[in-house]
């Protein structure tokens, strides 16, 4: 079998800024929640889909914002997209789907835990994270387990990490510390980039691998000079490096109660014909295929 994971928080601000915007009856906005809805329909109405989660983020917060004060917050997100957020929730339970809501963690940690716990059951052949999210990439392992892009209809498995990224998707926390990420609130050190960083860590793979003499690197691609500079950097930083390659690293240590059939999709429950009737939509459940 298979096992589709999708990054909720990503669909939900895929279709609040790449759908129309939509009002509910009551005057809510609920564009964003009606648009995942339907990429969540054609997902499970997809031959060979079966077992199916999906995480959000809860709250945008999480323990990671208590080891670095400038990582994301919910500041400067649209309020209404962030009031969809519960809503969605309730749309995707009732529509039959497992929901994993993330307070403490965030939803890539529960994809992550996920990852861990039901990769090991011999029944799954192949685990599919439904997002194209950097971060997950350092989750992907052969082609067992991939992250497929839906919108652009491209899956990533581990010859395409190296490809994309220069590095093994175990390096992918290293080389996201080195050069940073915009969308999560840390900078990465200054000077690197993404090549400079594939450059050397498909040599060493990990930061604490890295030589402090830049002398010693022997990576052909960087010149002396710019090795120099990247290595003082380096050094004068790693402490710095090393928490940017925590807030990185995905948890697999959150915990979940499901077990491997619960993510089994057995069909709407009728209360999502309510839900879509608050929202103003009498289309989606005429699209389900299968009700409890």
């Amino acid at each position: 079998m298979k096992i589709h994971l999708v990054d909720g928080t990503y669909e939900l601000f895929r279709n609040h800024y790449g759908a129309p915007p939509k009002k509910a009856p009551d005057g809510r906005q609920v564009g964003a929640t009606l648009g995942m809805m339907r990429s969540l329909l054609m997902l499970l109405n997809t031959p060979g889909v079966t077992h199916v989660a999906c995480a959000f983020d809860h709250t945008i917060e999480s323990f990671r914002n208590r080891l670095f004060a400038g990582y994301k917050t919910s500041d400067g997100v649209d309020p209404d997209l962030l009031a969809q957020f519960s809503l969605a929730e309730k749309a995707v339970r009732a529509l039959g789907v497992t929901v994993w809501p993330m307070v403490e963690f965030e939803a890539d940690d529960a994809l992550a835990a996920a990852v861990q716990r039901f990769g090991r059951s011999r029944s799954v052949d192949q685990i599919v994270l439904c997002s194209p999210d950097k971060d997950l990439a350092q989750l992907v392992s052969g082609k067992r387990i991939v992250c497929w892009d839906r919108r652009r209809e491209v899956v990533l498995d581990e010859v395409g990490v190296v490809a994309k990224y220069g590095v093994k998707p175990q390096s992918i926390p290293d080389w996201l510390a080195l050069v940073g990420d915009s969308a999560d609130g840390y900078p990465g050190l200054p000077g690197w980039g993404a090549k400079s960083a594939s450059a050397v860590l498909s040599r060493y793979g990990h930061l604490e691998s890295i030589p402090n003499d830049p002398g010693k690197w022997h990576v052909k691609t960087i010149p002396p000079g710019r090795a120099a500079r990247l290595g003082e950097c380096l050094a004068l930083r790693r402490d710095e490096a090393a928490l940017y390659r925590r807030l990185a690293t995905l948890r697999k240590d959150v915990p979940l109660p499901e077990r491997l059939s619960d993510l089994r999709w057995q069909g709407a429950h009728a209360r999502l014909k309510a839900i879509c009737r608050e929202m103003g939509d009498k289309r989606i459940p005429e699209r389900v295929a299968l009700w409890r």
